[in-house]
Parts: structure tokens; C-alpha cells; sequence
């Protein structure tokens, strides 16, 4: 688990998608405990590597705390509204979706070869936070709901809706991220779902990776974040399309 414990937390510090490496590996490690418990401890372990990012991103790159903020605000209220919910409700109906969102992500992100290249903001005063508390509560509640992917989502938007480069967008999708793992763990851990030794162990993991992987963002700059934005985009299709369409 600390192998990918620390591949998660590299690629997540970059991009997002982490999970993509952890959650597959907790459940095939502990396939007898209940899933609820195995994302409550995906959580613990993932707010310590999201919060190490985005306190690297916040020293060195000149982070919008005006989109920020309230999009953090937002998305804390609604990951906590969406985490009640799906103990409510099956998210199951969003599995055929996901693929088919992630695909127009991925065509529009390699049609706009200069998409994210340029630090550009588009917006300022009440219209930014405006948007910035509309991405917060739609991105908050869907990482809460059911999750695959919010990072991913959370820069793709910075970048189109806001004009945000890669990595400007990276550090801020960080930010947003952190409030999203906390409200969740919250009602995980009022819910009594997480393993707290395993948890805190993968944590130190997540760490680890979590400051290679903001080094390496800053070191080759927003035309390898969005590389690796689309490779990971790319995985994330291929894996929720699998289990949408081809998982029996």
C-alpha cells in the first residue's frame, strides 16, 4: 500500500487522479472490509498529500485566492452535502456518464493545442467568485457523491472557465481539493469508516510522493502538467468506461 500510497500522491500533487492508483490497490489489498471504510481511509490518507501540494504550490506560485477561496468554501459544504447523500442514493447512474464527460474533456483539451499554455485571467470582481462558488458546489458535491476524477475536473475548469495556465490551475484545483477530503472525512469519521494506523501509514506515503510531484510541476512547468493531464485523463476513460460498459 505504500508503493501506491506514494504514486498517488505524486500524480495527484500534479494533476489529480490519484485515486486512480490507490483505490484499486486498497480494495484488492482488503477486499473483506467494507467499502465505505476502505474511501474514509483513501481520505485520511489523501488530505495529508493534498494539503502538503498545495502549502509547495502556495510558496511558489502566485496562487487566484480570489477563485480559490470561495470555490474552497463551496466545495467544503457541498463533498460534506454529497458524502451524506450517497449513503441516500447509488451514484451508480453516473458510471455510464462519467466516460462519455471525461472523453469530450480529453478531444477538447487536445483540439485547444494552446489551451492552459498562457496565464490569462478572464474574469475579476463578483463574476469570478460567482463562478468560483458554482465550480466549488458542482465539483464539491460530485467528489463527495461519488468522486472519480474531481481533481482532473477541478484543473480542466480552471484552465477553460477562468483562463488559468496548467500550473496556476493545478494550485488552485489543489486547494479546492483539500476542502473537498476534509468534509468528507468528516462524516467518515462521524460514520466510524476509516482504519486509522493503516490511513496515517499511507499518509507519510502520499507525502512522499506529494513533494516529488510538486517539484516536478514546478521544475518543467504547465506544458508538463498538461501532458500529464492527459495521459491521466486518458487512464481515467479507459478505466471508467471498463466499468461502466465492459464489467460484469
Amino acid at each position: 500500500m505504500g508503493v501506491a500510497a506514494f504514486g498517488a500522491g505524486l500524480v495527484d500533487a500534479v494533476v489529480g487522479g490519484g485515486g486512480l492508483i490507490q483505490m484499486p490497490a486498497i480494495f484488492s489489498v482488503f477486499p473483506n472490509t467494507a467499502p465505505a471504510t476502505l474511501i474514509g481511509t483513501n481520505k485520511l490518507a489523501s488530505i495529508f498529500g493534498t494539503s502538503v501540494a498545495a502549502v509547495s504550490y502556495a510558496r511558489r506560485v502566485v496562487v487566484a485566492w480570489s477563485v480559490a477561496a470561495p470555490a474552497a468554501f463551496a466545495a467544503l459544504i457541498f463533498s460534506f452535502l454529497g458524502a451524506y447523500t450517497v449513503t441516500k442514493v447509488s451514484p451508480d447512474f453516473l458510471r455510464t456518464a462519467l466516460p462519455v464527460v471525461l472523453l469530450l474533456v480529453a478531444i477538447y483539451t487536445f483540439a485547444k493545442k494552446d489551451l492552459g499554455s498562457v496565464h490569462a485571467p478572464l474574469h475579476t470582481g463578483r463574476k469570478e467568485q460567482t463562478l468560483a462558488l458554482i465550480i466549488g458546489s458542482a465539483i464539491g458535491f460530485y467528489d463527495g457523491f461519488f468522486g472519480p476524477g474531481t481533481g482532473s475536473f477541478l484543473v480542466f475548469l480552471f484552465v477553460r472557465v477562468f483562463g488559468f495556465d496548467f500550473l496556476s490551475a493545478s494550485a488552485v484545483s489543489k486547494i479546492v481539493n483539500v476542502a473537498c477530503n476534509f468534509a468528507a472525512l468528516v462524516w467518515f469519521g462521524y460514520s466510524g469508516h476509516l482504519l486509522w494506523q493503516l490511513g496515517l501509514m499511507m499518509a507519510v506515503c502520499q507525502i512522499a510522493g506529494s513533494v516529488i510531484g510538486t517539484g516536478l510541476a514546478m521544475k518543467h512547468g504547465s506544458g508538463f502538467v498538461r501532458k500529464l493531464f492527459l495521459i491521466v485523463v486518458s487512464v481515467l476513460i479507459a478505466k471508467t468506461g471498463y466499468d461502466a460498459y465492459l464489467r460484469w
